[in-house]
């Protein structure tokens, strides 16, 4: 997904999302990095309208996570990037900033949760992406899975959630216009970066570049 292309608005935007998959982008798991399934991924993707609002806005550099998981064949991580999918490993961390990304691990107390965790989150495999990041299950965006996977078997919240309204959406106000027509502050949401600061989680590896 070029940038430049990224900072279409609407329409193309849910598409050049579904693109990131297909860019041909790899790159090998680190070796120092003991990844296990329901470790929680979060990256900065290429540069663009949206990436920049939803960084900005929460003081941070992730703009997307995902949850990994084993198939018969690899690892992959499910992501909500464009539809709903199972991700290679190796093509997700292809697909961020420099190949950075940060992995936080679940506390010990949830590890026996963690196959219903993933579950849950496959349930909504196929899902189209929200770019409203409303809280419902018709489209659904990054982190709303992770967050609403753990929910459903937990009964918990993974991290804050926050309205718009408490975020820094004033310099990014004419793009979000150009989504809703207005300012929904009093949206809720949860955001990766929120998520990522969630007290059941621990991070576990960084890689920086």
């Amino acid at each position: 997904m070029p940038p430049t292309a990224c900072a279409r608005k609407l329409l193309p935007i849910g598409l050049l999302l579904t693109a990131l998959f297909f860019t041909g982008c790899f790159s090998k798991l680190p070796r120092d990095y003991d990844i296990r399934e329901g470790d929680i991924l979060f990256q900065s993707l290429p540069r663009c309208e949206l990436v920049d609002t939803i960084e900005d806005a929460t003081y941070s550099s992730f703009s997307h996570c995902g949850i990994v998981a084993k198939t018969a064949d690899e690892l992959v991580v499910i992501e909500a990037i464009g539809p709903v999918r199972e991700t290679p490993i190796s093509s997700w961390i292809g697909q961020g900033r420099g190949n950075r990304f940060s992995a936080y691990r679940l506390a010990p107390e949830f590890a026996a949760k963690i196959p219903a965790i993933l579950s849950a989150a496959r349930g909504y495999l196929g899902k189209p992406y929200d770019i409203h990041y409303r809280f419902d299950d018709d489209r659904i965006y990054c982190s709303e899975l992770i967050f609403k996977a753990f929910r459903t078997v937990t009964g918990k919240n993974l991290g804050k959630v926050e309205k718009l309204g408490d975020l820094n959406w004033k310099p990014h106000e004419k793009f979000i216009r150009s989504i809703e027509g207005y300012v929904p502050v009093e949206r809720e949401m949860i955001t990766p970066q929120a998520m990522s600061e969630a007290p059941e989680l621990t991070k576990v590896y960084e890689r920086k570049r």
